[in-house]
């Protein structure tokens, strides 16, 4: 690598079912072309996100969604789902679109079974729900690519130490479960994890709208936050940048490019363990998102 190049880990979101059929051959496009590969966290339960439409009773989500354009954004088809009518299975309608992400070389992880269920309940979950939850979609993965699962993702930076260890027993090369500033291996019960690869960028949904972000001035805002010499992943979402934000994510590539910067899977940013620091995880909250998530602490 020059020294001149910046390299920004990048991590796909998949959530939903549209977000699978739509958004992810799209981005596979964009990303081909531009020679870029990056790492892909699937959803592969069922489509359950529009049971998030009860969250409009709390007036942060509600001001998030009118903030966003969410509806425009994402479209009814996402915003319902699961609501109406039973979440269609993701990985088992569109197994193709997962085995395609694999072939062309991207990272292929797991992000959740049920991503509505676990971005709303696991911090209250027993042990045997999270493994349920957590084997469920491995075994789905494998089914699906012939590979076993290298890295998984949090759905919602939703993290607690009973799905930390649970983890553990599926050996993952790494995680990404939370948000932060450097990669670290969290302790659980006196003893180092599987290291953690935080988010270090913020999401299109918490940026847009807020201190007077727009459109016209995001991927500007966006490229002024990665800093050479430090830690840098950027999750997108294949239902935003992968849709209705593709010309908008196209184009962010194109000038990043011109400012020498080279985006990678979260794999390739992985020292050696014995170069990677201890920390923690802990519950908290981050501007422009509503409700609590994961976030990078330092061991007292």
């Amino acid at each position: 690598m020059r020294d001149d190049v910046t390299q920004v880990g990048l991590r796909i979101d998949v959530d939903t079912l549209r977000g699978t059929r739509e958004g992810v051959p799209r981005l596979l496009t964009l990303l081909k072309q531009q020679h870029i590969l990056g790492s892909f966290f699937f959803s592969v339960g069922p489509d359950n996100m529009g049971r998030h439409l009860w969250r409009l009773l709390k007036p942060a989500f509600f001001i998030k969604m009118l903030r966003s354009r969410a509806a425009s954004l994402y479209g009814w088809d996402i915003l319902l789902a699961g609501t109406f009518w039973p979440g269609r299975k993701i990985g088992q309608t569109l197994p193709e679109v997962i085995r395609n992400t694999q072939t062309a070389g991207h990272e292929v992880g797991l992000h959740a079974w049920d991503h509505y269920k676990w971005q709303t309940y696991v911090e209250s979950m027993p042990a045997s729900v999270i493994q349920h939850e957590l084997q469920q979609a491995y075994d789905s993965l494998y089914t699906i690519t012939a590979f076993k699962p290298c890295c998984s993702a949090a759905a919602g930076w939703k993290c607690t130490d009973d799905v930390l260890q649970e983890k553990e027993k599926l050996l993952f090369r790494y995680n990404s479960d939370c948000r932060g500033h450097s990669i670290f291996r969290p302790v659980i019960n006196g003893q180092p994890a599987t290291p953690q690869i935080p988010v270090t960028l913020p999401t299109y949904d918490e940026m847009i709208g807020r201190k007077g972000i727009t459109q016209n001035n995001y991927n500007e805002i966006l490229l002024e936050m990665i800093q050479p010499g430090q830690l840098n992943v950027l999750t997108i979402h294949a239902e935003v940048e992968g849709i209705v934000c593709a010309e908008l994510f196209s184009n962010f590539l194109q000038r990043a490019h011109q400012h020498h910067i080279e985006f990678v899977p979260l794999g390739q940013l992985l020292p050696d363990l014995e170069h990677i620091p201890m920390g923690r995880i802990k519950i908290a909250t981050q501007a422009g998102r509503e409700g609590s998530m994961c976030l990078q602490d330092n061991l007292n």
